[in-house]
């Protein structure tokens, strides 16, 4: 069995230094116990040294093929050739201006041509700070308060959001944060995710006062969830008749589930669209866009305040450009779908055999699966999930050499860089897992 003495011992640094010893709460392996116990908060997360192609290294020497990709951006592969030498040509000519540059103006030209509905879009640094951005948009817009989120949705840490939030707040039990005010929950509304008759009903008793919905097209924070058919259209319809925008957080799903991302996959054009990192290369970035005369409100060119020092940053920028071209070669997303496929249907047949009962999804190259035999549609019934089964598998595929998110309720992501014998070896150490899995009552 694999130990990690040196990432315990840092760990043990880190929580001398560190809230909880890390600086994002999903990366403490909290939820997963330890490979002795599985008990929750028993175990420590692994430091990771260095990154190359589908495999990452740890501070103890071990490799990993990996399938985490810094929460899904690192869809080349890590240090990717062509990124590396764009920041590197970047990095020597300045780090950050705070002034405007030309490398903004080309990859705001290829995220618009692969969103036509991004009009007009600005670059921030995050997430968060773009689903932020757009909601106060949104309101300025519409002259209404309140914002309509989906349960187990995540859309960063901003107060109005984190309100049955998903991701670390998923897998942590935490899904409300205190230090958020009261008189702001109160301004979200909350639905559970692909129940569109909820919607109609909160629309029917608050329509007037209601901004904005805002939605993870394909759900991807409390697992992988899909969105049901007609979901989303009947979202737009909604939003429409009762003079309401339509915002889709494509965070993960921009760039993975397709170039055009999950408005293209679905057929639904929202009014606003929230992009991460994916279009900086997995450099800290985000960017907020949608139609002309909403996006014409942010200064200067409007009322609404919104800035960032490094908002635009070279690095990010040519980092982002470089990944983007890639992408658009002929046969990346070929490629990059028989790879997820192939993982998919073997992780499929892997549980089957194993008897473990399971309830897997996918779309692009993202993928998920729930250790439970109840069909997964939202938030309460990804929560029926087998978490103790799932830290038997997420250990036994690290003791097999493969990384996966440490949570039940975070996706696996391929990249372009994940070989078919990398796909082979990773189901195979699957079938161990799922066979370990099987044993925990």
């Amino acid at each position: 069995m694999r130990r990690y003495p040196r990432s315990r011992r840092l760990f043990d640094q880190a929580c001398r230094r560190l809230p909880g010893g890390v600086s994002s709460p999903v990366r403490a392996f909290r939820s997963v116990g330890s490979p002795d116990s599985l008990e929750p908060g028993s175990g420590h997360p692994l430091f990771i040294t260095r990154g190359k192609g589908s495999r990452i290294w740890d501070a103890d020497g071990n490799r990993y093929l990996d399938y985490v990709l810094s929460w899904g951006p690192l869809i080349l592969g890590h240090a990717h050739p062509d990124v590396v030498r764009a920041v590197a040509a970047a990095a020597r000519k300045g780090t950050s201006y705070g002034a405007p540059t030309e490398v903004e103006l080309e990859l705001a030209a290829f995220v618009q041509r692969a969103m036509p509905s991004m009009e007009r879009l600005r670059f921030v640094n995050s997430g968060t700070e773009a689903t932020m951005s757009a909601l106060r948009l949104a309101r300025a817009y519409t002259k209404r308060d309140l914002i309509l989120k989906f349960d187990g949705c995540y859309h960063g840490h901003a107060d109005g959001l984190l309100v049955k939030a998903g991701s670390g707040a998923t897998t942590l039990g935490v899904p409300d944060s205190p230090g958020v005010p009261a008189a702001t929950a109160h301004l979200t509304l909350q639905a559970p995710y692909n129940n569109l008759a909820h919607v109609d009903a909160l629309f029917a008793q608050h329509g007037p006062k209601i901004a904005a919905v805002i939605v993870e097209p394909v759900a991807a924070n409390m697992g992988v969830v899909l969105p049901a058919e007609g979901f989303l259209s009947g979202l737009r319809a909604l939003t429409q008749r009762h003079g309401a925008l339509l915002i889709f957080d494509e965070v993960i799903t921009g760039f993975r589930v397709g170039f055009g991302g999950a408005q293209e996959l679905y057929g639904v054009r929202p009014d606003l669209t929230c992009l991460g990192k994916i279009i900086g290369g997995g450099l800290p970035v985000g960017a907020y866009g949608g139609r002309k005369e909403i996006m014409e409100l942010i200064a200067p060119a409007g009322p609404v305040y919104q800035a960032g020092t490094l908002s635009g940053n070279p690095l990010a920028m040519h980092a982002g450009l470089a990944t983007l071209r890639r992408l658009r070669s002929a046969g990346f997303y070929t490629a990059l779908e028989r790879r997820a496929a192939r993982l998919y249907n073997g992780l499929i047949e892997a549980a089957r055999e194993a008897g473990v009962p399971i309830q897997p999804a996918r779309v692009g190259s993202v993928l998920g699966l729930f250790f439970t035999d109840r069909p997964v549609t939202d938030y309460a019934s990804a929560k029926s999930a087998d978490t103790r089964k799932f830290a038997a598998y997420f250990w036994a595929m690290l003791e097999a050499g493969v990384y996966v998110a440490p949570s039940q309720f975070e996706a696996l992501f391929v990249s372009g860089a994940h070989t078919v014998a990398d796909i082979d070896r990773t189901i195979t150490a699957a079938a161990g897992a799922f066979r370990r899995a099987a044993r925990v009552d």
